[in-house]
């Protein structure tokens, strides 16, 4: 799925991150103040995530999802929140409260392509949060989620107005690919690996 950054400004750091128990947990300190959680995405995530996307502005979601969507069915956000983990990765960023009690403000994930060393990335960061540096810092665990699994590239579609992620992208080493037979979307991609060099993926 198609990734998105509202709204994020990558040229400073406005988020402190300290390790909580549980692999890919930290406790996130904005620079407002507020604390949340940076977690894996639990199925129990299903619920509010389909409560709160009404709260989404119509332009959040066209940059997520490439078009209009007016509401998230229970069988997409049920898909969405359980995860295969030899082939997928995903992130939210919520309350400091139990999964399926706490609002989530932002997802992240990563999907292998089957029989493939590539995984396509999509991730959201709703305007309740952006401008933190949050987009960062999930790209950062995505990336580093794709490097464990040995994976040889990582690539996300952007709407071409959407400038935030493409800066964010250019940023991290992303190369830019213009797509011929789908005007008006950039596909950026992010070499992990040395051709000639890839190796069975980690299970």
């Amino acid at each position: 799925m198609p990734p998105s950054v509202p709204t994020l400004s990558h040229r400073a750091p406005r988020v402190r991150s300290e390790p909580l128990s549980g692999r890919w947990t930290r406790r996130l300190l904005l620079d407002d103040g507020r604390v949340l959680w940076l977690r894996p995405i639990d199925p129990a995530d299903a619920e509010p995530i389909r409560q709160t996307f009404p709260l989404l502005s119509p332009e959040e979601i066209r940059m997520r999802f490439l078009h209009p969507i007016k509401e998230l069915t229970p069988d997409l956000v049920r898909r969405l929140t359980t995860i295969d983990p030899a082939h997928q990765f995903a992130l939210v960023v919520s309350e400091p409260l139990p999964p399926g009690e706490a609002l989530v403000g932002a997802v992240a994930r990563l999907a292998i392509d089957v029989g493939t060393s590539r995984a396509e990335f999509a991730i959201l960061v709703s305007h309740f949060i952006a401008g933190k540096g949050l987009g960062r810092l999930l790209m950062a665990q995505l990336i580093r989620w794709a490097r464990l699994k040995r994976l040889d590239e990582i690539y996300g579609d952007v709407l071409d107005e959407n400038t935030a992620m493409l800066e964010l992208a250019d940023s991290l080493g992303f190369q830019r690919e213009v797509l011929p037979d789908d005007p008006g979307i950039i596909r950026v991609r992010l070499t992990l690996r040395a051709a000639g060099k890839t190796s069975p993926r980690r299970r």
